[in-house]
């Protein structure tokens, strides 16, 4: 069995074992109702990984401290939303990074590399009730990549891009500390050869609320893919500290 597999049961084990201790939301007055939520992030994402963009040529390797990122950020968007009525679920996030570098290859050539990384992750689920009014929500969807470097040297330029989709399985856990505060967190993992070799993301945040529709988050993201077809290789995770404005309806 390969580690892929193995992982994929792993996850469905957790979820069968969470799902039978846990009890369905209750379906309230308003259930037939839709509410929602969308959340804005600023992502102060360290970037670690390489990417080889055609078998045989040159890598681009990131190690990238948080000071460093920013001095090379080109542009960073983050966001999602969360619609719900009754038990149902539904989750979107979409993340888009754009990175640039230069510097020096083997025997001192110059180079600089371009990198473009962008996910879309669309999910599906039911929530359930635990104690204290912890809610966690189990869902399944897939997330989309396209995944675009540059790396150009003297007189050559190379520029692929990639597009793949991964299946995913995610747990999402809100908990009260008290009337204004709450802890969030989200876990998936997919891939598993279909995609990508392997994908997961974590995300914790504390949260405030303002008022009675207006959220405020502080908390922790990592990001992580690991592709590889027909020579092209990428592997990058992106983690840091992230900052959010949630507005519910």
């Amino acid at each position: 069995m390969t580690r892929f597999a193995r992982s994929i049961l792993c996850v469905v084990a957790t979820v069968t074992m969470m799902a039978g201790a846990l009890t369905p939301a209750p379906a309230a007055a308003g259930a037939r109702d839709w509410s929602g939520q969308v959340t804005l992030y600023g992502w102060g994402a360290s970037v670690t990984g390489d990417f080889t963009p055609i078998a045989g040529r040159p890598t681009l390797s990131f190690d990238k401290s948080l000071s460093e990122v920013l001095k090379d950020l080109d542009g960073a968007f983050f966001i999602t939303g969360l619609a719900r009525r009754g038990d149902l679920v539904l989750f979107a996030d979409y993340t888009s990074t754009e990175l640039s570098r230069s510097g020096r290859l083997p025997l001192g050539i110059p180079a600089t590399g371009e990198l473009t990384v962008r996910s879309l992750t669309l999910a599906a689920g039911q929530r359930f009730e635990a104690t204290g009014g912890t809610t966690v929500d189990a869902m399944g969807g897939l997330r989309a990549w396209d995944i675009e470097g540059r790396i150009s040297v003297p007189f050559v330029s190379i520029a692929p891009n990639v597009d793949f989709v991964d299946p995913i399985l995610g747990l999402r856990v809100n908990t009260p500390l008290s009337d204004d505060w709450s802890l969030l967190g989200y876990f998936d993992i997919g891939g598993f050869g279909v995609g990508s070799d392997l994908t997961w993301q974590f995300a914790a945040t504390a949260n405030y609320q303002a008022t009675d529709n207006l959220y405020l988050s502080v908390g922790w993201r990592h990001l992580y893919v690991d592709f590889f077809e027909k020579g092209a290789d990428f592997e990058i995770s992106l983690t840091g500290p992230v900052v959010g404005a949630t507005w519910r309806f």
